[in-house]
């Protein structure tokens, strides 16, 4: 017996490895909700996640819309991803496929953006009209809300804030360019900076090492958030450096935007106090103009890992 509910849209999480889908009704509750692995032939992921679309749909009437939240590049259109790396993309027409197999009015958003939205419209920046999330992560992303609206530059592409150059002739970032802030930012800058140091001096590593495979090359992230929650001092430097860095990125970022609040997200901001307060520390420190300015607040997200589903869900909504 098919189930009717008004207003229901459907997100879509695309990623390199998943695809996540479910209804969403106008509250952001998911209501139903179903992942595939996204295939390892780029030519197979568009018809994925259609597929995706089809399967979390069949007992729900009054679904009147599609948002799908990719990781990539987005044109202005919301319609054709631009460049994926991890999905092996250059132009796809993913909005097209889409709507034309489930025949409803389809969206396409960069994910990040997605999960900003999210939590501007049902988590921690719900009671604000302006926002910047920071989702520190494999990479540095992110989504900017200014009045009430998802900024996306002319052309779709703004809110890069992962690939703005930090550090002049850094290290090489993935984007072509040298020093962008997610080299030193990021879950997966966090990660390098344990090995190096568990490499440099084993014995004050121990417990990091203990919590992998006792190989510097084997420490992950959950193993240095767990070393942190315990109390270890190497495991809590680590959280201290990353969190200049993420701070360093906020008060760049304020002193362009002058956000009302930072959201931070992804796998490393997700560990609440271990970065938010050595990232709003340094954030203090950094942004110009000392004590005369008002600093925004710096949160941790609220909505969870559906943020980007639920984000694109309500993006569809506006259709």
């Amino acid at each position: 017996m098919s189930l009717h509910v008004r207003d229901l849209t459907i997100g879509v999480d695309l990623g390199g490895t998943k695809i996540a889908a479910g209804i969403v009704d106008p509250d952001g509750k998911v209501l139903s909700h179903m992942r595939i692995p996204t295939p390892h032939q780029p030519e197979a992921v568009g018809d994925a996640v259609a597929w995706a679309v089809d399967l979390v749909r069949e007992d729900w009437d009054g679904v009147c819309a599609v948002g799908i939240g990719a990781a990539g590049y987005v044109d202005e259109g919301r319609s054709t991803v631009r460049f994926a790396p991890n999905l092996g993309w250059h132009d796809k027409p993913l909005r097209d496929l889409v709507q034309k197999q489930s025949g409803l009015p389809t969206a396409v958003e960069n994910d990040a953006n997605a999960a900003a939205w999210g939590e501007f419209l049902y988590g921690a920046a719900a009671d604000h009209d302006d926002m910047v999330m920071v989702t520190v992560g494999t990479g540095l992303g992110g989504g900017v809300v200014i009045a009430g609206e998802l900024f996306r530059g002319r052309f779709g592409m703004g809110g890069e804030i992962g690939h703005y150059r930090a550090v002049p002739d850094g290290r090489p970032c993935g984007c072509g360019q040298r020093g962008c802030i997610e080299q030193y930012a990021s879950g997966t800058a966090h990660t390098r900076r344990a090995r190096e140091a568990a490499k440099a001096d084993p014995r004050r590593a121990a417990r990091i090492l203990a919590l992998g495979d006792g190989t510097p090359d084997g420490i992950e992230g959950r193993h240095v958030t767990q070393a942190a929650e315990d109390g270890d001092p190497l495991a809590l430097e680590l959280f201290e450096q990353t969190g200049h860095w993420v701070g360093q990125a906020l008060a760049d970022l304020a002193s362009i935007l002058d956000p009302a609040v930072f959201v931070l997200g992804g796998g490393v901001g997700d560990t609440g106090e271990l970065l938010r307060r050595p990232a709003e520390a340094a954030y203090h420190a950094r942004l110009g103009g000392g004590e005369n300015r008002i600093h925004s607040e710096v949160v941790t997200a609220t909505v969870g890992p559906d943020a980007g589903l639920i984000g694109a869900a309500a993006l569809a909504r506006l259709l």
